[in-house]
């Protein structure tokens, strides 16, 4: 059949004859693709029974429901009533503000405040170390920044750290509107300033420390003077150098004031080791000086105290003190000498005595004298 065929009116019928007749509504698809086919889902019948709902929900056309508006209105507010919850880290504090105006801090943990716009919270880490470079970058070193007039008019290229937190939560929002931005120009203005009083040799050298302690120290009282909120815990230089055009020669000064140190040092322990010595030679001949005036005067004592005993007794017997004495004496000589004694009786010819008799005695070591026996001198008895 060709397609400009309209004689044969195909499988949905004729096309209407003239205008007076009823335009016929074309025939519905049969549902599915045939037999044996499953049925697939009506969207459009979908459609409209949502849209019916919606319908009824809102009154028809005749309006809206209060029911409906009131549900709405619910929900949003119930939403809205929700948006107040905030959880406080424990690193954190809250500041909370009522239309803009300070009203309360809030710890760590599960909290609530009035939804926007009646109260806004800030949350501040007021436990968090916070750490600001001055002076230089990984990038590379500001020269704006690092270099610095020293006390003695020199140039010094310094770079240093600053270690800081929150203190006053509240303070910290209301005062400081740019916290990193504030602390640096405060910390680059105090360091300037105790450079400027300090002579660039301490501050190559051992006068860090000090330099370090009182640029904090200014650095927490400028901050305190604002009420910022923030306490400074440390100032740490992280390098210290002369101008790039002297550096060698004031290498070589370090290494001069090195040098004089160790020598002073030296010295130093030196004289104490002499003085020392010194002073143990001068308290053992002390000692022994009064040792030995000691020991004279005690003898000098007793032997006093023996001549009076003496004296005494020979008032009452001159002889036999005279004796006595005579005998103690010959004891004491005689007691250190070798003697010989010799009977002459019967003897015509010189005797000769072996040359061993005059020879000193040895006196025997203390322990061989205690152990061993006292041996007999041997005596030759002479006839008078």
């Amino acid at each position: 059949m060709p397609w400009n065929d309209n004689a044969n009116p195909g499988p949905w019928g004729s096309p209407p004859s003239g205008d007076g007749d009823r335009r016929q509504p074309p025939p519905r698809r049969p549902r599915g693709g045939g037999p044996g086919r499953p049925e697939g889902p009506d969207f459009n019948a979908s459609f409209e029974r949502l849209n019916r709902r919606f319908r009824d929900m809102f009154g028809g056309p005749g309006g809206v429901r209060p029911g409906a508006i009131a549900a709405i209105v619910g929900a949003a507010f119930g939403l809205w009533a929700l948006s107040g919850i905030y959880v406080v880290q424990p690193n954190e504090e809250a500041v909370v503000t009522t239309f803009g105006a300070y009203s309360r801090n809030e710890g760590p943990g599960l909290r609530y405040h009035l939804p926007a716009p009646i109260e806004r919270v800030t949350k501040v880490p007021v436990t968090s170390l916070q750490r600001l470079d001055v002076g230089g970058a990984a990038q590379g070193a500001l020269p704006q920044e690092s270099l610095m007039l020293t006390g003695d008019e020199n140039i010094v290229d310094l770079s240093f750290s600053v270690t800081w937190r929150v203190s006053d939560a509240d303070r910290f929002v209301f005062t400081v509107r740019d916290p990193e931005g504030s602390v640096k120009a405060v910390a680059e203005s105090a360091m300037r300033e105790v450079v400027g009083r300090t002579p660039l040799l301490d501050i190559l050298t051992t006068g860090r420390g000090q330099v370090q302690a009182q640029a904090a120290e200014l650095m927490q009282r400028t901050l305190d003077s604002w009420g910022a909120g923030v306490r400074v815990d440390e100032v740490q230089i992280r390098s210290a150098n002369p101008p790039q055009q002297a550096l060698a020669a004031f290498r070589d000064v370090v290494s001069a004031q090195q040098d004089q140190e160790s020598a002073v040092n030296e010295a130093n322990a030196y004289r104490n080791r002499v003085v020392n010595e010194a002073k143990g030679d001068a308290a053992r001949i002390t000692q022994s000086a009064e040792a030995y005036r000691e020991q004279a005067v005690r003898e000098a004592t007793g032997d006093a105290s023996r001549f009076n005993a003496i004296l005494a007794e020979y008032r009452r017997a001159p002889g036999a003190t005279r004796d006595r004495i005579y005998i103690e004496t010959m004891q004491r000589v005689l007691q250190r000498s070798n003697k010989v004694i010799i009977d002459g009786k019967g003897a015509s010819a010189p005797i000769i005595l072996p040359p061993d008799v005059f020879r000193p005695r040895i006196q025997a070591a203390p322990e061989v004298q205690a152990s061993a026996p006292p041996q007999p001198q041997p005596q030759t008895r002479a006839a008078q």
